[in-house]
């Protein structure tokens, strides 16, 4: 994006009049025409000498861009067109370069811009100055000050949706270098009024809807509080929500404004419980209750919220009560309590509310100062800024309006006083004689209101501290006594017959002609604003509050320092920092920014001509420009002046050698400029009329035409000629680099052609030498392969005879190795006839014996008794073997489940047994009622087999093998389906009894063989007794592992 074209000065492409001191004609009509015009075209700052004019556009523009800060930064006022960077950079040059302490007066009515105005001076200020870690931070918290004050000091109104409800005066603090150290910030008068009640359309301050929109669950449920506004009695309803405001971001930005501040943890939610204290108070009601003598007493309805905000706060609820119910009136070394009735209970809790929250305010700009206060005690510059309230005409204007509109009486006398100082010293200054000046002295006005004798505040603090009865009517009639004659108050009640007869003047009110208008106030409500009378009682109970914060805010409820004297009145109040403000002020060098609204609908693009003319005439605009304007209307240094003009004169035309003073003094000489319309300075000349100056600019104007029109000539000629010039070197270089090509095209033929000739030569050389050279290999080659033939033919006679001697001894050793071979076999085959029979029976019958045990291990049926499934036998002559296994197995686990069996049951069951042998045959029901069968609990016939189950199996079947005959074996070498269950056995030993067993099942079948042998012979024998070594079972054994695999491998 290409950067914006920088005007070089208030004069060039001016819409309008960009500085209202030239206005010609200059009347009202003129003024509001030429700020409408400025304004359709986005100009919305204009001057009045060094005044700058706001008017508020409602909307965004593209001029306070980081690029806008910099063209502004370090140029002369007039240099560039008006905006608000130039006024605070020339108050921030002033104070760098000259050592002049600045203020800048920001002042219009709510709704004209008058806060952003500030945000943007202090933006620009922050911009242009230092950098660095500590320089950031301290600018970090300067702005950041902003989002805290405008949560609890700004409201929603009719006119503004982010009205400033406190005046507001910030002195930031620089070093030698321009750097800021620190800042003070002063409040003025809050609005505390709009805690307890809002008018129609309004809304209370912000900080109450950002609390509720934007805090957690967690931090409203310990506040008490609910999301829902109306919920609370001091928030209104009919404009709750603000259109384009988000009151939940808000909340977020200003705890991170609080923490980048300086406020810790503890000390934000103790903030955030007073403001919850006073939401709460608002729900706080009352009802009446008649008492013995007679006279009401106020009581409260419901104790919920009050027992909360003791809570809260920390405060005792029997203090807090009788606080609300009872009054306590000390004189001397007396003390007198009274009842308060329901409209005076009423009155003390919205006391409580407004003072609560008013000193809270004051607390916070205190705890700011001291975050953002100079830490170093070196000399200080100071720029002030001050963003107040502008003057008020409202239908209904009461004690608020008028502290407001006295304050900016003052700022009128002080800016009439600064602006004519300014005049004055800068004639005296440039050695120009100085004419006095005619102009309206509001110090008569100013005097009507703060005189100490008989000025209305005076009176109305005499008022209420006179004993007896006080009311708004007697403040009035004692201002008729005494303000009767002055000719800037009226009132229909005065003694002057000249309002008796004015309609327009109620009774119950007074007009005070002020510098801007006439305005008419309520005298109602002037009394009890001016006592914000908060009872002793009240103070007393927020003092005993655990809660630190709530303490520290009322310390004059400390009953050890407890004060008679009636505190000071808010309207002595506000007049005494209303003198130090102005008093502040007249040790700077003012600056002003006069915000203008142009609408009252908060709207873009519309510029409603009679509320403009109503501000302006409040805001002495035209004053200002008739005091700027009495002596000279325009005034500038010599050299941009003579740098300006010097093409309206020949001799200062285009560089004048001498002093800027000297071709000034010629320049307007030649233009034949009357002598009285300028008069010359030691560094500047001023014109009095703006006549001159508009001549000055069109002569200006019409040079510059005629000057465009020579440039013009010049260029277009020197833009030809150069052209020419162009072709002519175009058409050289064309040249040049044709012969240049047309050479290089020929010698390389030239070139190309040598070389031709030149490669026939070198071949027809190349192929002779080659024919001589082929022909003397041919020779060489021929010998050789006469040789390698007679080679060839001696070697293959040498080869056949070797490969004959070879075949003769391979014949021998062949018949020799078939020789012994043959004798091997002869010799071996009489055994090997004798014994491969029997060791191929006996194997085979092993695997057999030995599969046929490892498959029932994996085919065993469950161990449930009644289970009667069995694996069907592999091989016919294993029958027997197969039903004693079987017959074994049933018994074994029919062992295994009466062990589960405890003693109690045994004795049942054997009792059963008996029974059962009692009634067998006698009763036929009785089997039926017997759970278990019986034949599962009677004795194994093998006593001494069951017995021996639990130990190892190997150890098992050798001790049959030993106790038993050999034609019993077969059928007692069957438990060793028991040993093969699983737990019983480890898997080697189990494989040690399957090949035991089939040692034993083949020895089994010797025998039988030689029985029927011996039986064919008539020959008959005793039967063997088998015996066997026991081998030791490796079940449980602790034996090396290469003992255990040795063993089963047998």
């Amino acid at each position: 994006m290409a950067k914006m074209e920088v005007k070089t000065s208030l004069l060039d492409n001016m819409i309008g009049v960009g500085d209202m001191v030239l206005l010609e004609p200059l009347n009202e009509d003129t003024f509001i025409n030429n700020l409408k015009k400025r304004f359709d075209h986005n100009e919305i700052y204009t001057y009045i000498g060094s005044v700058v004019i706001s008017v508020n556009p409602y909307r965004s523009l593209p001029i306070y861009s980081p690029e806008k800060v910099e063209d502004y930064r370090n140029r002369n006022f007039y240099e560039l067109s008006p905006h608000i960077f130039a006024l605070s950079d020339e108050a921030y040059r002033s104070l760098r370069d000259q050592d002049k302490d600045q203020c800048i007066l920001i002042t219009g009515e709510s709704g004209a811009g008058k806060t952003e105005a500030s945000k943007l001076v202090m933006s620009y200020v922050a911009a242009v100055c230092g950098k660095g870690a500590e320089v950031n931070q301290v600018k970090e918290q300067l702005l950041q000050s902003n989002p805290v004050l405008e949560a609890f000091g700004n409201a929603k109104t009719v006119r503004n949706d982010n009205s400033s409800r406190f005046g507001k005066y910030m002195d930031i603090e620089f070093d030698f270098k321009g750097d800021p150290l620190g800042g003070v910030i002063s409040n003025y008068l809050l609005e505390k009024s709009r805690v307890v009640k809002q008018p129609r359309g309004e809304r209370n301050f912000h900080v109450f809807y950002q609390l509720l929109s934007g805090a957690s669950e967690e931090l409203l449920n310990k506040l008490t509080l609910e999301r829902d506004f109306s919920r609370y009695n001091y928030l209104s309803l009919d404009s709750a929500k603000v259109n384009g405001v988000d009151d939940a971001a808000n909340f977020r930005t200003v705890r991170n404004a609080m923490q980048i501040v300086g406020f810790m943890d503890d000390e934000a939610e103790s903030v955030l419980e007073v403001v919850a204290a006073v939401l709460k108070l608002g729900n706080i009601e009352f009802k009446p209750e008649s008492r013995v003598n007679g006279l009401d007493e106020s009581k409260i309805k419901d104790k919920n919220e009050l027992k909360e905000i003791c809570e809260l706060t920390g405060i005792d609820q029997s203090v807090l009560e009788r606080a609300f119910s009872f009054r306590t009136v000390e004189a001397k070394q007396e003390k007198v309590s009274t009842t308060l009735n329901v409209a005076q209970a009423y009155y003390a809790r919205d006391a409580l509310a407004k003072n609560l929250y008013s000193r809270l305010f004051s607390w916070l700009v205190n705890r700011i100062n001291e975050s953002i206060k100079a830490q170093t005690k070196v000399r200080k510059k100071v720029m002030g800024v001050l963003d107040i309230y502008g003057f008020e005409i409202f239908e209904d204007n009461s004690f608020e309006q008028f502290i407001i509109n006295y304050c900016n009486e003052k700022l009128q006398q002080i800016f009439i006083e600064l602006t004519l100082k300014e005049e004055q010293e800068e004639y005296i200054r440039e050695g120009i004689e100085w004419t006095h000046i005619d102009y309206f002295n509001n110090a008569i006005i100013c005097d009507l209101i703060e005189n100490n004798t008989n000025g209305i505040l005076a009176m109305l603090d005499e008022e209420c501290l006179r004993p007896g009865t006080v009311t708004d009517e007697t403040f009035l009639e004692k201002l008729n006594q005494v303000c009767a004659t002055h000719q800037h108050f009226e009132s229909r009640m005065s003694k002057s017959s000249r309002f008796l007869n004015d309609t327009s003047l109620p009774h119950s009110c007074f007009r005070i002609q002020h510098y801007a208008g006439k305005v008419l106030y309520q005298v109602e409500g002037f009394v009890d604003k001016n006592n914000d009378l908060l009872y002793r009682d009240l103070s007393q109970a927020m003092w005993k509050a655990s809660h630190t914060l709530i303490k520290s805010l009322f310390p004059e409820g400390n009953p050890a320092k407890i004060n008679l004297k009636r505190p000071p009145t808010a309207g002595s109040q506000f007049k005494a920092s209303v003198a130090t403000l102005m008093k502040n002020l007249q040790t700077k060098n003012p600056n002003y920014i006069r915000c203008i609204k142009p609408n009252d609908k908060k709207a873009a693009h519309i510029f409603n001509e009679a509320l403009v003319c109503h501000q302006i005439r409040y805001l002495g605009l035209l004053e200002n420009v008739r005091v700027r304007r009495a002596g000279y209307a325009f005034r500038q240094a010599y050299e941009p002046c003579l740098e300006r003009y010097k093409m309206l004169c020949k001799q200062t035309w285009p560089h004048w050698k001498g002093p800027a003073r000297a071709g000034v003094e010629v320049l307007f000489n030649e233009l034949e400029i009357p002598v009285e319309e300028y008069s010359f300075g030691r560094s500047k000349i001023f014109i009095r009329n703006p006549r001159t100056l508009f001549k000055l600019e069109d002569l200006r104007k019409q040079r510059l035409e005629d000057l465009a029109t020579l440039i013009q000539k010049i260029y277009r000629g020197w833009k030809c000629r150069t052209h020419f010039l162009l072709m002519r070197k175009s058409q050289i270089v064309i040249a040049a680099w044709y012969r240049r090509y047309a050479q290089q095209k020929r010698y390389q033929q030239i070139k190309s052609s040598a070389l031709v000739i030149q490669s026939y030569i070198r071949g027809w050389k190349a192929r002779k030498i080659l024919r001589e050279l082929k022909h003397q290999k041919r020779c060489e080659e021929a010998a050789t392969t006469i040789a390698a033939y007679w080679h060839g033919t001696q070697a293959r006679r040498e080869l056949k005879r070797l490969k004959e001697e070879a075949r003769r001894k391979h014949a021998v050793a062949v018949i020799w190795a078939y020789w012994l071979g043959l004798k091997v076999r002869r010799e071996y085959r009489k055994f090997f006839r004798a014994n491969a029979g029997k060791k191929i029976y006996e194997f085979t019958l092993q695997r057999i014996v030995q599969k046929y045990f490892l498959d029932m291990k994996n085919k065993m049926p469950s161990l449930s008794p009644i289970d009667m499934n069995w694996p069907s036998r592999p091989y016919l002559f294993l029958d027997s073997t197969h039903k004693e296994l079987k017959r074994i197995f049933h018994l074994w686990r029919c062992k295994k489940y009466r062990d589960q069996f405890t003693d109690q049951q045994k004795l049942i069951y054997e009792e059963k047994l008996e029974a059962s042998e009692l009634f067998k045959d006698k009763k036929a029901l009785y089997p039926s009622s017997f759970q278990t069968p019986a034949q599962f609990l009677l004795p194994i016939r093998c006593n001494h087999y069951s017995s021996l189950l639990g130990t190892s199996g190997v150890g098992l079947i050798c001790m049959i093998m030993k106790s038993e005959p050999a034609h019993h074996f077969l059928s007692l070498a069957e438990a060793l389906v028991c040993a093969s269950l699983p737990g019983l056995l480890t898997q080697g030993e189990h494989d040690v009894m399957a090949v035991r067993s089939g040692q034993v099942l083949y020895r089994r079948h010797q025998v039988l063989r030689k029985r029927r042998s011996t039986s064919s012979l008539g020959n008959h024998s005793k039967e063997p007794t088998w015996k066997s070594t026991r081998i030791p079972s490796i079940r449980n054994s602790r034996m090396p592992l290469k003992k255990r695999l040795s063993l089963l491998k047998l």
